[in-house]
This record gives C-alpha cells, sequence and structure tokens, in this order.
C-alpha cells in the first residue's frame, strides 16, 4: 500500500511538472503568427513596448514574452522549451547555444548595448560613493545576480576581481535571481548596496533609490539576439527580430536608456 501511495505521489508530481511547462510554454503549432520570446530581465519594459508596437503594425501576430536570467533562459532552450526568438544579456549564452546548434547563426545581431551602475536605497546613511567604500565594515549586504544564471553578476563579479575587491566583499554578497530582484532588494532595503543596468535604475520606484557611481565594466555590455533553430515559426520569427534592430524597434530601445548597436 505505501509503495502504491509513492508511485501515485510521483504521478501526480510529474503530471503538475508538466501542466506547469505547458503553461509558461503553451505550443501554438496551428497559428504560425504566434511566437515565444525569451528575453533578458533587463528588457521587460522595452521589450514590452515593442511587442505591443510590433503587433499593432502586424495584424493577427501575438508575441509571447518570457523573461528572466539570460543562463537560465538558455538551459530552458537547451531543455527543449518550445522558444522561437532568444535575445540575452550577453555574448556568452548566446555562445553556448550557437555551439550546440540551437540558434540560427546568420540571423545572430548585436542589437543594444547597456552599463552598470552601483546604487544604494535611497535613505541609506552609509557613505558610499564608490567601490572602494564597499570594504567599509557598515556595508554589510550588497545585492548582485547570480554571476552563473545572470549576466549582471557576471560583469559585477568581472568588475570586482579586476578592483582586486572580489575576495574581500564576495562574504557580503547577496545573490539574486536577475536584475530585476537586485533592484527590489535595494528599494526595499534589504540590501546596503546593489548593481544593476543603467535601464533598470531609471525603472525603479521614485524615491526608493539612487545612482551613486557608474561601474566600469572592462568587456562591453552587448545585448544579442538570435532565432532559435528548433522554432517551427522562423518566419514570423525573423521578422520580430528584423523589427527590434530596425528603426521603430531601436528608437523604443532608446526611449529606455539602451544604446542602441543596429540603427
Amino acid at each position: 500500500m505505501e509503495k502504491n501511495k509513492k508511485i501515485i505521489y510521483a504521478t501526480v508530481a510529474v503530471l503538475g511538472i508538466l501542466a506547469l511547462v505547458m503553461i509558461m510554454f503553451p505550443t501554438y503549432e496551428q497559428d504560425p503568427n504566434v511566437i515565444t520570446v525569451s528575453a533578458a530581465a533587463s528588457l521587460t519594459e522595452a521589450f514590452t513596448d515593442i511587442a505591443s508596437q510590433y503587433k499593432e503594425e502586424h495584424p493577427g501576430a501575438q508575441v509571447n514574452l518570457n523573461f528572466g536570467g539570460s543562463g537560465s533562459l538558455r538551459a530552458q532552450i537547451e531543455g527543449g522549451a518550445p522558444v522561437d526568438v532568444f535575445a540575452s544579456a550577453d555574448q556568452n549564452q548566446m555562445d553556448m547555444l550557437g555551439d550546440k546548434n540551437l540558434i540560427v547563426n546568420s540571423s545572430r545581431k548585436d542589437f543594444a548595448q547597456n552599463s552598470l551602475v552601483l546604487i544604494t536605497p535611497e535613505k541609506s546613511t552609509l557613505d558610499i560613493t564608490s567601490l572602494q567604500d564597499l570594504k567599509d565594515p557598515q556595508v554589510e549586504k550588497i545585492g548582485i545576480g547570480n554571476p552563473d544564471t545572470a549576466p549582471v553578476g557576471k560583469y559585477t563579479r568581472l568588475t570586482l576581481t579586476e578592483a582586486g575587491l572580489w575576495d574581500q566583499l564576495e562574504k557580503k554578497v547577496v545573490l539574486a535571481e536577475d536584475v530585476k530582484q537586485v533592484l527590489v532588494y535595494v528599494e526595499r532595503g534589504e540590501v546596503d548596496a546593489g548593481f544593476v543596468y543603467m535601464t533598470d535604475a531609471k525603472t525603479a520606484t521614485p524615491g526608493t533609490i539612487k545612482i551613486v557611481a557608474s561601474v566600469p565594466v572592462s568587456t562591453p555590455v552587448n545585448y544579442p539576439i538570435a532565432v532559435v533553430s528548433p522554432s517551427e515559426h522562423k518566419e514570423e520569427a525573423q521578422n520580430f527580430v528584423d523589427f527590434i534592430t530596425g528603426e521603430e524597434g531601436q528608437e523604443i530601445l532608446e526611449k529606455y536608456g539602451f544604446t542602441v548597436l543596429s540603427k
């Protein structure tokens, strides 16, 4: 009896997981006009606007947006998630898909650039104006994206390592899933400082954070985009990529603070 119960519980758990995947990534085999776009969390506002504009100009087209850390999104694609377009916040995640022939290489293009900033809660009384100030014992928690899955965390760790600060600050680090979560940590005062992209800092709730320093990054924060090779909607996926890298898409990205690369 106990063994049967375990089998039933295991079956229910598997069915639950499958149902969740179907909710997150519904299939649209009958409608080639519907595409799923997985994009870095820092593109949330810009891509939401772009998708809305795209649908206005392409009657019948539907764009389902899936945002998250670029590494997590890449892993989903590797796991077989039905994604048509991938937009990453760094080259490495796109390279990994390219090495596995999971993107259409001819469709790959850098379309935007971002910058890294150090922020603190608006009401913070700590005197933080530079990376060196993070060594102060009063600075106890520093929010960064998980370097293994969120490019913003990778850039942060690289910068702190090059500045000779990573080993001293690592014990203070509070990891977040993506840049949006870092921003929330700082907005709520749950950390003393955090590293986010400039574009995300601009989306913060007014009066919650302050930008205290621009952070130099030795590797350009360029965003590549590409059609995912297993996609069953490659034509529509390419149309969306073309829209993003075209004049209208680039103007929207500029509006949200990105430096455009395809204009």
